[in-house]
C-alpha cells in the first residue's frame, strides 16, 4: 500500500452546515485508515463516497474530472472544497495514478483525441471508436500498471456483469504493485477477495463485511425470490 490514511482538517472553512461538509458521512468523519491494497467505498446515492474519492484525487493532483496528473482539460468538477481540507498520509508517497470518473469519461476520451500520441497508453485505438464498456476495459487493461494509486468512481456504470468480472481479473493482476480505492454499487465488484469495504451509510463511516452490505442483501434477496420481491414492490396500497 501507498496511501495509508486520510484525515479531514476542521477549520473555519469546513462549515458543517454547507456542502460537502454537511453530508452526514463527511460531517462525522475525522479519519480513515486503509489496510489493504483494494478498498471499496459502499453506500447509497448521495452518501458521500464519490465526493470523498474526488477529494483524494484533488489532493493527489489528478484531474478531478478524470485522468492523471498530466491530463489538463476544461470540464466540470475541476475543484474540490473537501480536497482542500484533506490530509493524506503516505508510505511511501507516489505521484503516479489515475482517477476514473464515469460521468465525465466522455470528456476525458475527447481530451485524448487532442493528443493522439497518448493513445498507445490506452490500447492504441480511439476510446470514442469503442463501445462505452469496451473503452472502460481498454483503459483498465492498458493504462493500469506499475506502482500507482487508482481511484475508480462507479466503474461498473458501463460494464456488463461479465465485464465486471473481467475488471476483477485486471485488479488482481495489478494488485501486487498498485493500490485501488473504488466507489461502487456493484455487488460483483464488492465481492473481491480480501478487500476492505467502508460503509458510507453508517455514521461515522465504518468497515463492513461483504455479506452485510445493502448491495449484497438486496441483490441476493431479489435473485433468490424474485417473484416475492416484485409482488411486494408492485403491490397497490
Amino acid at each position: 500500500m501507498f496511501l495509508r490514511r486520510l484525515e479531514i482538517i476542521r477549520n473555519e472553512e469546513a462549515d458543517p452546515s454547507r456542502y460537502p461538509f454537511s453530508i452526514p458521512a463527511v460531517r462525522s468523519l475525522d479519519a480513515l485508515t486503509f489496510r489493504t491494497n483494494v478498498t471499496f467505498f459502499a453506500g447509497e446515492n448521495g452518501s458521500g463516497k464519490s465526493t470523498l474519492l474526488e477529494a483524494v484525487a484533488y489532493q493527489c493532483g489528478f484531474n478531478t474530472a478524470g485522468g492523471g496528473r498530466n491530463n489538463t482539460y476544461e470540464a466540470d468538477a475541476s475543484h474540490s472544497a473537501l480536497g482542500d481540507a484533506l490530509r493524506l498520509s503516505w508510505l511511501p508517497k507516489i505521484t503516479n495514478g489515475f482517477f476514473l470518473r464515469a460521468e465525465t469519461f466522455h470528456q476525458f476520451a475527447t481530451h485524448l483525441e487532442t493528443m493522439p500520441e497518448s493513445l498507445r497508453y490506452y490500447g492504441g485505438r480511439s476510446l470514442h471508436k469503442q463501445s462505452h464498456g469496451e473503452a472502460f476495459l481498454s483503459l483498465f487493461a492498458n493504462r493500469f500498471g506499475g506502482k500507482a494509486l487508482y481511484l475508480l468512481d462507479e466503474p461498473e456504470a458501463a460494464l456488463s456483469p461479465a465485464r465486471q468480472l473481467a475488471l476483477l481479473r485486471i485488479i488482481k493482476d495489478r494488485e501486487g504493485d498498485a493500490q485501488f480505492l473504488i466507489a461502487t454499487h456493484s455487488p460483483i465488484l464488492l465481492g473481491y477477495p480480501g478487500a476492505q469495504i467502508l460503509d458510507f451509510d453508517a455514521q461515522p463511516v465504518r468497515e463492513i463485511a461483504y455479506e452485510d452490505t445493502l448491495h449484497y442483501i438486496v441483490t441476493r434477496r431479489f435473485l433468490e425470490n424474485r417473484q416475492a420481491v416484485l409482488r411486494e414492490l408492485f403491490e397497490e396500497d
